[in-house]
């Protein structure tokens, strides 16, 4: 097997000469790695330097410690606190960062750069920190921007008459409320001043306006904004610190930036030129959308419009963070803020095209009564559909002095569901002043004990999961984002910082979790562009060709769809054509994500099911002379469920209870991590289906144990237990 260290693999060519040039020796030192649970494997954690001055020697001696004791492997550094010093960037900061570098060079640790004194990412220290934003003071127009509404209503038959303000001016618009008429009036202002002779109706004249926040964050949607953050930040440490970029220094993190910013309005003075290069025509006529209803266009207009915003905030912040770190050597993660916003649109704009230009997407698995665990799958399927090869989660912050049990469950529910970078949070320079628990290090007595045998269980399942392997299932759910986008507005009622407004009906994630938690079978989420642009219809299958993690899908999955593209229905019906499996969910299409194609949306449909017969609990199905099968399943149910994914079984199959899992293959070799995250004890057999050289990989022990070439191996694990099996052929 190909194992791809999460640094680079030319620190592992480094490190294991032979491991890539003596294929005979390669399946013994990876299993040494196993076994020795390898230092190049240990998990980083955030390590906060938390409203304290920093003693060098101090530092120093935690980090020996970190490693010899806790069984650490590195650590990024996270400077917070109004109380912390070395003041932030300053030379003395660089001094102590430099020492802490070469004890971390001297230890064989590594490190990766936090971009930020306190989070969220892109003030250089306003929030969690010293309420002085560096960014904003240095570069003030550069900070985030507003859409902003001003309404009039004007009389019938009168000239209208108004000022405008000398902000930018993204669009002027009068729209009959009745006929849903809308005029553009850029052509009726001179020198600020709008003069209108308003006609009969019932108009209301709306002005949009870009307006500088009051938020000192740099402007997520504008790359040359996060081009002057970077050089003010990420630069800095390349400019002092270039040597060891690549070998110590091995990565970039970012922490929760976010769009509900500024009243979940976010916006740039730029975005109509943008807007128009990319799709040839204004977006003024558009605008109102973005609150109203606008009748018929209503739905292709908001997903032209917040879907153009999804694509700034990608290639803004996330796509010049990772830009830059490539072009140094580094990797690049990070997380956004409210990942379990089921209407991510106020939030992250498109949870899953956020992380499209991102090395390793990630997420942030906290307290607080968020339950991102709901979500794992979304980020995974994110790096699977961008062709990406390692996913990461923060974990643990604010749960408390929580027990091991649930440190473990919480560890192999998220290596279960594609994630394979997990870096805890956290440890604390002054134990005295932790802000968010669990403190995870040799020092709090709840932990001490057994830290090293968690630690050791995270780099086993580092050794076999990162790395270029293909994840293995065959069913794809589609990412209702159309659907999304087309039912949300500014100003939602749920207030921006929970994302404005539920959509209802919205069960993808809901059947997410039935398929994994209680059916036991994998899928990936596709998005719409992905299925669009990178797969193809090959007989019973929809392929995603990428170059490395390439899907095979049996079953193509549409939850709750009001809105949809053409070019995704297109290429459902000739999936079903080729005798492919699609099932609908609770809300079939009846609307387009481009404008003026609601017909043919419904008129496809339509003709899909125009020859059915009713199934139970209220659903349909049509079917076709190739084995193609249609359903609509009005309420999702995993009794329903099972019976559809009976018709064409995964690679895994199993006789008893199910387990959580994931599959992963790659020259010759497959990899099977099985999962109990539950309190109660569980047996079940599983089907490999012609699988050979069977072992049993335990990453609690270290242990690999052969089996008998069988295509069912029996497994029982305990509470909080896992296991893999792996085979070659």
């Amino acid at each position: 097997m190909k194992i791809r260290n999460f640094i680079i693999p030319i620190i592992l060519c480094c490190l294991f000469p032979n491991l890539f040039t003596i294929s005979a020796d390669k399946e013994d030192q990876q299993k040494a790695v196993f076994k020795n649970a390898d230092q190049i494997f240990r998990p980083n954690p955030l390590w906060f330097w938390n409203n304290s001055k920093i003693d060098k020697i101090e530092a120093e001696n935690q980090l020996t410690d970190f490693k010899e004791k806790c069984g650490y492997g590195g650590v990024s550094i996270l400077p917070f606190g109004d109380k912390f010093s070395p003041e932030y960037l300053s030379e003395d900061y660089f001094d102590l960062y430099g020492d802490i570098i070469k004890k971390a060079t001297t230890l064989q640790m590594k490190m990766w750069i936090y971009d930020e004194y306190g989070f969220p990412s892109g003030s250089a220290g306003a929030y969690n920190a010293d309420s002085y934003s560096r960014f904003g003071e240095k570069y003030p127009e550069h900070t985030l921007k507003r859409l902003d509404k001003t309404e009039y209503r004007p009389t019938p038959g009168k000239n209208f008459i108004t000022e405008l303000s000398q902000s930018k001016l993204m669009a002027a618009i009068a729209m009959d409320t009745v006929t849903m008429q809308r005029i553009n009036l850029k052509s009726f202002i001179n020198n600020h001043q709008l003069i209108w002779n308003t006609p009969k109706g019932n108009w209301k004249i709306m002005i949009f306006t870009c307006e500088k926040g009051s938020d000192k964050i740099v402007d997520y949607l504008d790359p040359t904004a996060v081009r002057k953050f970077i050089a003010m930040t990420h630069e800095k440490y390349y400019k002092r610190f270039g040597k060891y970029f690549g070998n110590t220094l091995v990565g970039t993190f970012f922490d929760e930036p976010t769009l509900y910013r500024e009243n979940g309005r976010c916006w740039t003075k730029d975005y109509n030129e943008k807007f128009e290069k990319k799709y040839g025509f204004s977006p003024d006529l558009l605008y109102p959308a973005l609150w109203y209803d606008i009748g018929k266009e209503t739905q292709s207009a908001r997903n032209y419009l917040f879907g153009f915003r999804a694509e700034l905030y990608a290639t803004g912040y996330m796509k010049e963070v990772n830009d830059w770190s490539h072009k140094h050597g580094l990797l690049a993660t990070g997380h956004q803020d409210n990942e379990e916003i089921i209407n991510p649109v106020g939030t992250s704009a498109d949870l899953m095209k956020c992380f499209k230009y991102l090395e390793v997407p990630g997420i942030d698995k906290i307290g607080g009564n968020r339950p991102t665990e709901r979500f794992y799958k979304i980020i995974s399927s994110a790096a699977n559909n961008w062709n990406h090869s390692l996913v990461m989660s923060e974990t643990y912050g604010d749960m408390g002095n929580i027990s091991w049990e649930q440190i473990f469950s919480i560890a192999m529910d998220q290596y279960s569901k594609g994630i394979n970078l997990l870096i805890p949070h956290a440890v604390w320079y002054d134990t005295e002043k932790v802000t968010f628990r669990p403190e995870l290090s040799h020092r709090n007595p709840l932990y001490s004990d057994s830290l090293k045998a968690f630690t050791d269980y995270l780099t086993r399942l580092n050794v076999l999961l990162q790395n270029d392997a293909r994840t293995v299932n065959n069913v794809a759910v589609l990412y209702p984002i159309h659907t999304l986008q087309g039912e949300h507005y500014f100003d939602g009622p749920l207030g921006y910082y929970k994302g404005g407004v539920e959509i209802p009906d919205m069960d993808y994630i809901d059947l997410g979790v039935m398929l994994t938690d209680k059916l036991g079978r994998d899928f990936s989420y596709l998005h719409p562009d992905v299925l669009s642009e990178k797969c193809s219809v090959s007989g019973k299958s929809v392929r995603l060709n990428n170059s490395v993690h390439s899907g095979n899908y049996s079953y193509l999955v549409f939850p709750s769809c009001k809105t949809i593209s053409t070019e995704n229905l297109k290429k459902a019906v000739q999936f079903y054509k080729s005798g492919g499996i699609i099932v609908f969910t609770t809300q079939l299409p009846s609307k387009s994500a481009e404008t003026g194609n609601d017909t043919f949306v419904q008129n496809t449909i339509k003709s899909l099911f125009s020859d059915c017969r009713n199934i139970g609990e209220n659903g349909k199905i049509s079917t076709n002379k190739k084995g193609g099968k249609v359903y609509y399943i009005p309420t999702i149910t995993d009794r329903i469920f099972s019976q559809i994914l009976n018709d064409r079984p995964d690679e895994i199959e199993f006789k008893g209870k199910p387990l959580r899992h994931i599959h992963k293959t790659s020259d010759k070799t497959d990899i099977y991590f099985f999962a109990n995250p539950s309190a109660e004890s569980i047996t079940t057999e599983v089907i490999l289906n012609d699988k050979k050289n069977t072992e049993l990989w335990d990453p609690h022990t270290g242990t690999i144990e052969r089996v008998p070439n069988k295509n069912t191996v029996r497994l029982v694990l305990e509470p909080y237990k896992s296991i893999f099996i792996v085979t070659k052929q």
